[in-house]
Formats: C-alpha cells, structure tokens, sequence
C-alpha cells in the first residue's frame, strides 16, 4: 500500500505542474481516486485546465473509463462551469471512450444515480452528459 499512496502523491504534485503534459499524467493517474476529496479537487481542475485543452480531454476521457459515480460526478460539475471551448474538450475526452464498449452503460447508469443529487450543478452537468453519451 506505501507504494500506492507515493504513486498517488506524485500524481497530486503533477496536477499543479506547469508542463502540460505533466497535468495530462495526472489526470490519468489520479482518475482512479476520484472518491479522494484531494484527489477530486485536482481533477475538477484538470478537467477545467486554462492552459491546454488536451488536459481537459484526456482527464475527462480517464474519469470516463472509471466510470464510477464519483467519477461522473465530476465530469458533470466541470460540465456545470465550462465556458465552451471548455464544454466541447470535455465532451471529445467523454466520446473517446464511450465509443468502447462497456463504457456507454457505465456512465448511464452512473448519470442515473447523480440524476436526483440534491446538487443543482451536478443535475445541469448530469443532463448534458446524459445527452452527450446516449445512442
């Protein structure tokens, strides 16, 4: 388990690294933690990176493959606070990997459950996700 937690650590320096491919790394590291408060605010802002879109895509695509609630969760706040630009690099990351199988049904089921969260942003986020992801 030691071995994990360094792993984890290192991912959460990366998040805040000034290369972006850096933050791409962490994305990708960390999307498996999702359920991790310090972990889930390190992809909310991986996933709304102003500095490069392929952050935005390929931590989106990771949280995709998760694939979780918690994951899902926070694609559907990004979604919430995206400009449009933001919007269409999260929604690319999300198409990425539904297009294989086992995923479409992961993030419906997941977007099923967040559909009632008392969280007004995540229902907005949940609706454009739903939307993203069906057919």
């Amino acid at each position: 388990m030691p071995e994990m937690r360094s792993g984890w650590e290192a991912a959460l320096a990366e998040a805040t690294s000034s290369s972006w491919t850096h933050r791409v790394r962490a994305g990708q590291d960390l999307a498996r933690f999702a359920e991790v408060p310090e972990a889930a605010e390190a992809l909310l802002g991986l996933l709304l990176d102003t500095e490069d879109t392929a952050v935005t895509r390929q931590t989106a695509e990771a949280l995709t493959r998760v694939g979780t609630v918690a994951a899902v969760r926070l694609i559907a706040l990004a979604i919430a606070e995206a400009d449009d630009n933001q919007a269409d690099w999260l929604q690319t990351g999300v198409h990425d990997a539904v297009v294989e199988p086992g995923h479409r049904q992961d993030i419906a089921a997941a977007c099923g459950k967040l559909a009632r969260t008392p969280e007004e942003a995540v229902r907005r986020g949940v609706a454009d996700l739903s939307a993203w992801t069906s057919g």
